[in-house]
């Protein structure tokens, strides 16, 4: 079982999308959750992979834009809860660039990680009803 909440990063969210290897597994873990966080960074990063692939050759344009409209959807229904970037997240995030000295992250990298701590703060806040 996965933590909870959990937050999907860009990486984890294609993978709900996208055929690879151990994504039906990932899918299989992450069903009938009702406590995965996205952020409005890992959507438009999700639609950059996309539009990649389909410039690679390995996804057409229709499987493009149906899977980024199901995502988009699945968002706006309200399956996936949001965390969205606000001044606090820029801040933990930049924290963790200059005290994680060894670990090489990248501003985009950081941010998803200050992400899910937001994601995990409001969830707390949520389930104890502070």
């Amino acid at each position: 079982m996965l933590p909870s909440p959990f937050y999907c990063d860009t990486s984890a969210l294609l993978r709900l999308y996208v055929r690879d290897a151990g994504s039906e597994e990932f899918n299989a873990i992450t069903a009938g959750r009702t406590d995965v966080f996205v952020s409005r960074l890992a959507l438009t990063e999700v639609v950059s992979a996309l539009a990649r692939r389909r410039r690679q050759g390995s996804l057409g344009d229709e499987a493009v834009q149906r899977i980024r409209r199901t995502i988009m959807r699945s968002v706006e229904d309200g399956i996936y809860q949001h965390v969205d970037l606000t001044i606090d997240v820029h801040r933990r995030a930049e924290h963790l660039l200059v005290s994680l000295i060894e670990i090489p992250l990248r501003a985009a990298d950081a941010l998803h990680l200050a992400l899910a701590m937001s994601a995990r703060r409001r969830h707390s806040h949520r389930s104890t009803g502070a």
